[in-house]
Order: structure tokens, then C-alpha cells, then sequence
């Protein structure tokens, strides 16, 4: 179980938090939730996230194989054309190497979701920077536009930092308050808030669209809402 007013796990037997020092209560944790929106949500066990999760890498690895076999192809074509330069079989060489990239990447991607793990923290810092991005529009048109990247900096309970960032939106960036806590959940790489009372909007942790609080699914992936 965890503390209602900082969020620390704690034993199912304890009176008081040893984070913080409040008196822990005896309602149990369904009760707290759904009286005030507050605890981590086990509804992070429906099925319709391993389903999420599994559509998730079933559509990277085919969109991925569509990019290897289009860069193979259009290198093919371009080497038998003599467009650029180019001839085969070198620019079929480019267009496998370049078609392999893709498959690689899908692969970490994939990795990396099964790999994840579930893990709390606490938000501990909250950034805005002035940056500047460069456009190119052809005809030797290229321009610089600013933008504000907003950060928040998420510590997890071990000590290693972790940072979401977000370009000229601070949505997430208003979601969270430095001290929050929060748990990164494995295979979906996205954070439930502790303690959502007062909150009018929720992120999906599926698919990330902003819903309604009072809604129990997501409007776009149909996923339960973690409250």
C-alpha cells in the first residue's frame, strides 16, 4: 500500500508513514481512490493494455519492413535509371543498408517495451527553454524559428533521473507539480500521477490523448483511464 498524502510504499501493517509522518488510514486503497482520486490505479492490469502494447510493436515491425523493402526498391530503380549519379549494384547496396536502419530501429523499439520497467519517482524539477529550430523550404530558403521546450524532471526512487519533454505545449508541463509522485509503467513508457484529485483532464497511458476526468476510457484507444 501506499501513503495518501506523500505517496511512499509502505507495509500493510504500519500506523504511520515513515516518509512523512502522517497517520496512515484503514480504509482500504479502492475506497481512497475512488472517493478522491488519489493511489496508483490497478486498472493497469485490464487487458486492453497488453493488447495496446502487443498492436504497438505488431504495427512498428510492419511499418518498419515497409520502409526496409520501399528503400530497397527505390534505390533498385534509381541505380537502373542512373538517377543522381548512381548505378548498380552499388545503390542496391545503399538501399539494403538503408532498409536495414529501419529494421533496426523497429527492433530497439520492440526491445525496449519488453525490456521497460515499472518503477515510482517524484517529480523533482520542472524546466523552460528558449530554443530555435531551422527550417528549410528549398530554393535556398531557410529560416529560424524559436520554440519553448518544456520539461519535467522525474527522479525515480534509486536516484536516476528521467526527463519528458514537450515543444510549445505545456499541458504536461502544467499537469505536474514538483513533488508529485508518480510510476512509470513498462511497455506502455508512460507515467501515472499519484494524486489526481482536482485534476480535469487525464493523460491515456496507452496512447497519451488528454481525457476528460470523469470519463473511465480513453475516446481514441478505448483503454481504461488510470484513476
Amino acid at each position: 500500500m501506499y501513503c495518501s498524502n506523500c505517496g511512499t510504499q509502505i507495509s500493510e501493517s504500519a500506523r504511520f508513514c515513515p516518509a512523512c509522518g502522517s497517520e496512515i488510514s484503514q480504509l482500504p486503497e479502492s475506497a481512497l481512490q475512488s472517493a478522491g482520486l488519489r493511489g496508483f490505479s490497478p486498472r493497469i492490469d485490464d487487458p486492453a493494455f497488453a493488447k495496446y502494447v502487443k498492436n504497438s510493436n505488431r504495427w512498428a515491425a510492419l511499418f518498419s519492413i515497409f520502409l526496409a523493402v520501399a528503400a530497397v526498391v527505390g534505390f533498385y530503380i534509381a541505380g537502373e535509371m542512373g538517377l543522381e549519379d548512381m548505378s548498380n549494384p552499388q545503390s542496391l547496396y545503399i538501399g539494403f543498408g538503408i532498409g536495414g536502419m529501419f529494421l533496426v530501429i523497429a527492433m530497439f523499439q520492440i526491445l525496449g517495451r519488453k525490456r521497460g520497467k515499472t518503477w515510482d519517482g517524484t517529480v523533482e524539477d520542472k524546466k523552460i527553454k528558449k530554443k530555435t529550430r531551422r527550417h528549410n523550404y528549398g530554393d535556398d530558403n531557410v529560416q529560424d524559428e524559436d520554440y519553448l521546450e518544456y520539461s519535467v524532471v522525474i527522479r525515480s526512487d534509486r536516484g536516476k533521473r528521467y526527463t519528458v519533454k514537450s515543444q510549445d505545449s505545456d499541458v504536461l508541463y502544467n499537469y505536474y507539480q514538483i513533488g508529485d509522485r508518480v510510476r512509470h509503467h513498462a511497455g506502455l513508457n508512460s507515467y501515472e500521477k499519484y494524486d489526481k484529485t482536482g485534476d480535469r483532464f487525464i493523460p491515456c497511458n496507452a496512447c497519451g490523448t488528454l481525457c476528460d476526468i470523469n470519463e473511465d476510457v480513453c475516446f481514441r484507444c478505448k483503454c481504461p483511464l488510470l484513476k
